[in-house]
């Protein structure tokens, strides 16, 4: 690969694993704090579908030598972190409102990795051992999960 394509993939990629480490974060935060609700199960399957993402990232990176940054994944998670802070319309704890809003923000970050796996077949077709295309198809299933939720968590209110 061109040193300079190289050098702006790796960039890229390091820019997706830092959202990456916001989206695994989220996703947790939000399943653990919709256990025992009816969006629970949808949730948990989501997140172990978020971990799994990143962990291929993770491989893709490492199959093409690309180096990791040591930053960028640390400002995604504060990013993630200080996101939690915004007000939820009750002074303690968890409420609808924080539900929707979490929700909107996995709609966000499984769009943008929906667009990572069709940019990485485009880009890379046979250069990588991973099917791209079963991974947009995964993103899409997520993506049309989280929304039915955030439809659901929103009527809620």
């Amino acid at each position: 690969m061109d040193p300079t394509r190289h050098r702006l993939l790796g960039i890229y990629l390091n820019d997706h694993l830092a959202g990456s480490m916001a989206g695994v974060g989220r996703a947790r935060m939000t399943r653990d704090a919709n256990q025992g609700t009816e969006f629970a199960a949808p949730l948990a399957a989501v997140c172990r579908g978020i971990e799994q993402d990143r962990a291929t990232l993770e491989s893709i990176v490492d199959d093409l030598g690309i180096g990791r940054s040591k930053i960028k994944p640390l400002l995604g998670r504060l990013g993630e972190m200080v996101g939690r802070a915004k007000p939820n319309g009750q002074l303690r704890g968890y409420s609808p409102l924080s539900r929707v809003v979490d929700l909107e923000s996995l709609v966000l970050g499984i769009s943008g990795k929906r667009r990572l796996w069709i940019l990485l077949g485009e880009l890379l077709d046979g250069e990588i051992a991973v099917d791209t295309a079963t991974l947009t198809r995964r993103a899409e299933d997520q993506l049309a999960t989280v929304e039915d939720l955030q439809v659901r968590a929103a009527r809620l209110l």
